[in-house]
Order: structure tokens, then sequence, then C-alpha cells
């Protein structure tokens, strides 16, 4: 079991094929629409500023609901096994789960995610203090 991105057949079956499909950009309107009714507006579980809804990105905590059928993709994936991101917060959480041995290792995938979330939002309040503090 690993959680980081590897480059194996179905890795890429994934990203070429599904992340271009109609049916995930279906999937990604149906959440932002869901997010925007619940919440009023998009944040990024990262960093939790406001994100454009034209430039979220969907990173997900679980694949489960996500299949190839001969039909083609089917998007079953549920509202929570999805969380919004910028590009760059997007890009830290997959080099965290990349990059951290314990975090790949981990059984429980929405785990290591929220996990690698956490880590990075600690991260960035110390950054901010650090910024703040040496500032004044």
């Amino acid at each position: 079991m690993s959680n980081g991105r590897k480059p194996s057949a179905q890795a890429q079956d994934y990203r070429t094929g599904y992340l271009k499909s109609p049916t995930w950009f279906g999937r990604r309107d149906r959440w932002i629409e869901t997010e925007l009714g619940r919440v009023g507006q998009l944040l990024c579980a990262v960093c939790q500023g406001a994100v454009d809804r034209k430039k979220v990105e969907l990173h997900h905590l679980s694949y489960e609901g996500v299949e190839r059928t001969a039909d083609g993709w089917t998007a079953g994936e549920g509202h929570e096994d999805l969380v919004g991101v910028h590009a760059r917060c997007h890009e830290w959480l997959h080099r965290l789960l990349d990059g951290d041995a314990a975090l790949r290792r981990m059984s429980d995938r929405v785990l290591a995610n929220r996990v690698a979330i956490a880590r990075l939002r600690a991260r960035l309040r110390r950054t901010v203090d650090e910024l703040l503090i040496g500032g004044v």
C-alpha cells in the first residue's frame, strides 16, 4: 500500500483518462456547486484561503467510487472524498504524501491525507507567526 504518487499504468490511466474525461468534469462541477451551497465559498483545505471556482483543484482523499468500466469512467466518489485546494497547496500535499515514508505506509488513505493536511496547515501557521513576529 502506498499513499504517494507512483508511475503505474493504473495511475497513468487515472491521470490521462479519468481526470480528462467529461465524467470527471461533471463530478467536479457537482462538487463545486454543493460546496458553494453548503459553505457559500470555496476554501482551500490546506491554507484555508478562498479559491476561485475556475482555479480550484480537487484532491481525492479516497479513490473509492472511481472506477473504469467497459462503458467508461464512473465518478462515484462521495463529496467528503474530495477537498478543494489551490494548485500550489495541491502540489505541497502530494510532495508530502510522496516524500514521507510514514504517510506512504499508512493503511488508511483518508487518514494519511488528513494527517498531511494538518501538518501543512501547522507549517503554514508557524511560517506566518515567524513572519509576524520577525516583522514587528
